[in-house]
């Protein structure tokens, strides 16, 4: 119990630091000019195969979770027997 409470204190006594350690290049000039330009490609493909996976990965949650709803709801109202 006495390391915890030493180790609690040594966190509390430690310098906060909001300095990266790492330091990167700054792509947003990059990034800008490849979303600015006109070349008839969607706006969100233009990132490429990482954007076109995770498009393609949206659609398919998104129509699923539609076709999910759908399914629910049809089998929530019982069909008349005659």
């Amino acid at each position: 119990m006495l390391r915890n409470l030493l180790a609690l204190r040594q966190i509390g006594q430690r310098t906060i630091s909001t300095a990266s350690r790492r330091h990167f290049k700054n792509k947003v000039p990059e990034k800008q000019k490849l979303f600015q330009e006109d070349d008839e490609i969607p706006l969100y493909l233009k990132g490429g195969v990482a954007d076109a996976l995770l498009y393609r990965a949206t659609m398919i949650l998104t129509v699923g979770t539609a076709y999910a709803i759908y399914e629910l709801a049809v089998a929530s109202f019982p069909k008349k027997q005659e």
